[in-house]
């Protein structure tokens, strides 16, 4: 049974950025309901563990009332008719993002026409940080500080093996 009160914003979030939580910010404005799911996917390698990915979630949306963290396995579309939701929430950076997405919300349109998808456009001064580029950074000691949250700052520095 669909739920209009719910929207799912799913991502790998390794690590999670400022501009996910830009995302995460908007849709809990435009959502009664958000779900920022964690995906698991066993035949890929994250950097941090889901455990450690809805840990630091759960800390950078704790501001957020209607937001709550969640993981699953499998196709995003499944777990969103799982859980009743009516939206799935996608970030697009670039128009290169949009060509992949609309893929995406296509097949899941077809999989399940009752669950829509929202695109929102990162806002400008987020649209070029990406987790591949802050993980890069990050394994050379450069500083993170300005495109993701202290806790996932101090997190990667643990997992690099860097000072504090």
């Amino acid at each position: 049974m669909s739920n209009p009160q719910l929207a799912i914003y799913a991502g790998s979030f390794d690590p999670p950025t400022y501009g996910h939580l830009d995302l995460v910010e908007r849709a809990s404005n435009l959502f009664p309901r958000v779900v920022v799911a964690v995906g698991v996917h066993p035949t890929k390698t994250p950097l941090l563990s889901a455990d450690e990915r809805m840990a630091l979630l759960t800390e950078i949306v704790a501001p957020y009332g209607n937001v709550e963290v969640d993981s699953f396995q499998g196709l995003l579309i499944d777990y969103g008719q799982k859980m009743g939701a009516r939206v799935l929430v996608r970030g697009l950076r670039a128009a290169t993002d949009f060509e992949y997405e609309l893929q995406i919300a296509h097949a899941n349109s077809d999989l399940r026409p009752e669950i829509d998808t929202v695109f929102l456009p990162t806002r400008t001064n987020y649209g070029f940080i990406s987790a591949s580029l802050v993980r890069e950074i990050a394994s050379h000691g450069g500083d993170i500080a300005r495109y993701a949250p202290p806790n996932v700052v101090a997190a990667l520095k643990r997992h690099y093996g860097q000072p504090a």
